[in-house]
């Protein structure tokens, strides 16, 4: 079969979804990248095996002319293309793709791996954001969503019809090259970790507020950030501001790598004070590489805590109490530091080894096929 992987950004592919790629060229199947060009679009070729197809498209605001002329942009390279069933990622693809799908008679697989401000904002723009939900995922022959909460959420405002609907652990993680280090070492000076993008929907501006209060208390504490800065959209820190919050010299900006494991490795706790997430990946790295991990209590995070076991939750939006847990960890002596890391690992191999996601994936795509061949 012909399958497409269809998501915003190539980096998004590359980063997250190489191993379903290879899960599918295993099984047989023909793997078409669709997303639009950028520093990865190559790679995904010359490095995966894919055949790469570009396709424009904006990845914030909701311009109705250009939204339908991105519907029409998918109908044609779908048309084009003719695969067998399309695997779509992230909003845009979610819903005018599943549009353009429908119109091109191809079964479309939606992973909703994350609300985004859809729901955490509340305007005209999340408003007709449900909408197009509600509409565009009459269509799908299955969504996968990422945490129940978000599942819960959608059945709630009757955006999808719960018998289609199935949950994953997260985009998984590969266990087997996400590993602890083999000998547990604390770090001198203890280094605290966070990996996003620099948008106030991560927590970046509560991150940077806990991290003045852990060095009064602990001066000489390393807080490091790593992620690229995204001005785009209205959604992140101007860089200017950034740039300000910055001089007061209590986080280290790591800018952005291809080798994120590197810098977890050398971290004693990642932590990520995020508003909302799907099941975010860089905390399941973090996991399967033995690291106590701090996270707000929401959804999609808290799914990655065992609070007190493998880590803490903090409140959202709340940099005092971000910081209190964040002091906890730092307190801890070895052997209960070491203990908590055994346990991420623990919770890694259980609950989100990424072979449940493939295994999902493989089996979707044979039923599909079958389908098709009846």
């Amino acid at each position: 079969m012909r399958v497409a992987i269809v998501i915003n950004t190539s980096w998004n592919i590359w980063n997250f979804r190489r191993s379903l790629v290879k899960a599918l060229q295993a099984a047989g199947h023909e793997v078409l990248a669709i997303a639009p060009p950028d520093d990865y679009s190559a790679r995904l070729e010359t490095e995966l095996g894919c055949r790469y197809v570009p396709i424009l498209m904006e990845n914030k605001g909701t311009n109705p002319v250009k939204d339908a002329l991105l519907t029409r942009q998918f109908y044609q390279v779908y048309r084009r293309e003719k695969p067998d069933v399309v695997l779509q990622y992230t909003i845009k693809p979610n819903i005018y793709g599943t549009l353009a799908a429908r119109l091109a008679g191809i079964p479309s697989v939606n992973n909703v791996s994350g609300l985004g401000t859809v729901f955490i904002v509340k305007n005209l723009v999340s408003k007709v954001a449900l909408g197009l939900y509600r509409f565009a995922f009459r269509y799908p022959h299955r969504v996968f969503f990422q945490n129940d909460d978000d599942r819960q959420l959608f059945l709630q405002h009757g955006l999808v019809q719960a018998r289609i609907t199935d949950l994953l652990p997260g985009s998984g993680i590969d266990t087997r090259k996400f590993q602890p280090a083999p000998v547990f070492q604390r770090q001198q000076p203890f280094t605290f970790l966070m990996i996003a993008r620099v948008l106030y929907e991560k927590g970046v501006e509560e991150y940077f507020e806990a991290a003045r209060r852990v060095r009064e208390a602990m001066p000489g504490t390393r807080i490091q950030l790593l992620g690229g800065i995204d001005e785009s959209g209205g959604v992140g820190v101007k860089r200017a501001v950034f740039e300000q919050w910055l001089q007061a010299g209590n986080v280290e900006y790591l800018g952005t790598s291809d080798n994120v494991a590197a810098h977890i490795a050398q971290a004693d706790c990642v932590v990520l004070p995020s508003y909302r997430e799907g099941t975010p990946k860089t905390l399941l790295e973090a996991a399967a590489m033995g690291k106590p991990i701090v996270t707000t209590d929401v959804p999609g995070c808290r799914e990655t805590v065992e609070d007190g076991v493998n880590g803490f939750l903090c409140e959202v939006r709340n940099g005092a109490d971000l910081a209190e847990k964040m002091l906890q960890v730092q307190g801890l002596p070895d052997a209960q530091l070491a203990e908590m890391g055994r346990a991420s690992r623990q919770l890694a191999e259980e609950k989100f080894d990424e072979r449940i996601v493939l295994e999902k994936y493989l089996r979707v795509v044979a039923e599909i096929g079958s389908r098709r061949k009846a």
